[in-house]
């Protein structure tokens, strides 16, 4: 890790990435934490299960919109201050769903949500680029996913002991873990932007129409498959589970903990991974593995096996989004908030619409929604070695 130096601050990337590590965890801890209970507290203000999809569904499309432009804006004034808006407007979001006592009141605090926490996820990936080399890119973006990941699992738990007090305490919890978690940054974290690489590139605006017909376009598209069939994925296994093994949902909650520990230790060697086979390498496992899980899944019988393939599938999902997050913040021409911030806008286009499409294929078939899991990570696997034929013959020309 590099020691980076401006105006005579200087910057431990060593030291700076575990209080990312907990930043991140701490958000999706806040996050998690109202997942078990918002269809219940939904459904007891009236809200019909297309009202309680439509409000899972609004938060995914504010991040789809917005995270661009976060993106752009940590460019410009810094990812400190970005960073702080995302953390303030997910606290202010769980306040606003604790108080609300109408069902118009949770759209809008989901809307309000999604708009300002789009912020955190583009800007934090953006953060991490800053402050690492190249040689230690991939290392660091696994870092963050894994704190994603852990942040994930433990926050549903939490939720789900406080969901026993009553439903507006987990709301509340996770407003003010948020809320501490905007102190932290507040008193700890410095600005990134300074030491950022990207800087000493001639900048380009980046726009949709830039970025889809751009030379990087196909990590992009990649990203989109990776999350529709892993949003597809989660949409459904719950039915899936209960058909093919009698499991309930207590048990599903421990095996997407077994599957998210899985990708959260995978993450963690993401620098040693990275330096032995390159991210490049590492995408098409990645991907292949993934491919491999959505099979194994079809034959699910009990709870053990549920949980090896399960964990097949997470080790390999798992590395993908952070050597994805590394290269393209390698490659691109754009900032890095601006790169990071159109990854996260894809990504949120997948869960949009992979709960859609897995719920619809799950009623053709249970199976069908492995089947296309599998399909979708061909396709991002003939989509990526596009992208490598094309830069090969860029470096060659």
């Amino acid at each position: 890790m590099r020691l980076l130096t401006k105006g005579g601050i200087q910057l431990n990337a060593k030291k700076v990435l575990p209080i990312l590590f907990l930043i991140m965890f701490l958000v999706m801890v806040g996050f998690g934490i109202i997942i078990p209970v918002l269809p219940f507290y939904a459904e007891e203000l009236g809200a019909s299960p297309t009202e309680l999809g439509l409000l899972m569904a609004v938060y995914s499309l504010m991040q789809f919109i917005f995270a661009p432009m976060w993106g752009r804006v940590s460019d410009r004034v810094g990812r400190k201050p970005v960073i702080m808006i995302g953390i303030f407007g997910l606290s202010l979001s769980f306040f606003m769903l604790a108080l609300s006592t109408q069902l118009w009141m949770l759209f809008a605090a989901r809307i309000i949500g999604g708009i300002l926490s789009a912020a955190n996820m583009p800007t934090v990936t953006a953060y991490v680029a800053d402050i690492t080399s190249e040689n230690d890119r991939g290392k660091g973006m696994g870092v963050i996913g894994a704190a994603t990941g852990l942040g994930f699992i433990f926050g549903p738990a939490i939720g789900g002991v406080f969901t026993n007090v009553n439903l507006h305490t987990p709301f509340y919890l996770a407003g003010i873990v948020s809320f501490l978690t905007l102190v932290l940054v507040m008193l700890v974290l410095q600005e990134s932007i300074h030491y950022s690489t990207s800087n000493n590139r001639t900048k380009r605006n980046g726009t949709w129409s830039k970025v889809v017909r751009g030379p990087l376009a196909m990590l992009y598209f990649l990203q989109f498959f990776i999350s529709l069939s892993l949003s597809g994925l989660e949409a459904t296994f719950a039915y899936f589970a209960a058909v093919k093994a009698g499991l309930d949902s207590v048990t599903l909650g421990y095996l997407f903990m077994i599957m998210g520990l899985a990708s959260a230790v995978v993450q963690g060697s993401m620098g040693k991974l990275t330096k032995l086979f390159g991210e490049a390498r590492i995408i098409q496992m990645g991907i292949l593995v993934s491919a491999v899980g959505f099979g194994l899944i079809l034959f699910t019988e009990n709870f053990t096996t549920a949980a090896i393939f399960l964990s097949v599938f997470g080790v390999g999902n798992g590395v993908i989004r952070p050597s994805v997050s590394s290269l393209l913040t390698k490659k691109s021409s754009y900032g890095h908030g601006t790169a990071t911030g159109y990854l996260a806008s894809f990504d949120s286009l997948g869960r949009i619409a992979g709960p859609v499409i897995g719920g619809l294929l799950y009623s053709m078939a249970i199976g069908l929604p492995y089947i296309s899991g599998i399909l979708l990570s061909m396709i991002a696997l003939v989509l990526f070695q596009g992208y490598r034929a094309r830069e090969s013959m860029r470096v060659r020309g």
